[in-house]
């Protein structure tokens, strides 16, 4: 299934004036973080294949994740944004049972934007933003290297067994 590429509203702030999201909190409340609590040990893993280069996720078993999985395989067209996360849609929205109002993502999250519908993969500093979902987390040293990856690409994303 390819996913038509578009040009969608992220959620990172790339310091340019006229987003459409307006200005941030001037607080953060308590974000969102991956925990080991007993609904969420069980996790899925997934890969991203971007051009030559693969990257491999682990995503947890929330309702969201639950919903990321489903929709597996994907090709989605990403794009820059802000310099600090690659943003793409997905044909579905995820579920947000049980999730905050928004998240703080760390570097190397795997999160969805719920309000653009798009998969995000954090490679930069973001801060808390209303909307934001994590639901996994890149592993090694993928972040990094999806840093390294300038402008629009395409992902292919699948599940991993193990």
């Amino acid at each position: 299934m390819t996913v038509a590429g578009l040009t969608v509203a992220g959620c990172g702030d790339n310091g340019e004036s006229g987003d459409p999201r307006g200005g941030r909190p001037s607080t953060s409340p308590s974000p969102s973080r991956i925990d080991s609590s007993p609904d969420q040990e069980e996790q899925m893993k997934i890969r991203i294949v971007i051009g030559d280069q693969r990257f491999e996720a682990t995503i947890v078993n929330s309702a969201a994740g639950r919903d990321l999985i489903a929709q597996l395989p994907l090709t989605i067209d990403m794009v820059d944004h802000g310099s600090v996360e690659k943003t793409g849609p997905l044909p579905a929205p995820l579920s947000l049972d049980g999730q905050p109002d928004g998240a703080d993502p760390d570097v190397g999250d795997v999160g969805y934007y719920a309000p653009g519908n798009d998969l995000v993969l954090y490679y930069g500093d973001q801060s808390y933003y209303p909307g934001i979902v994590i639901i996994g987390r890149l592993d090694g040293d993928a972040a990094g290297r999806i840093a390294d990856l300038k402008g629009a690409v395409t992902a292919t994303v699948e599940t991993r067994a193990g």
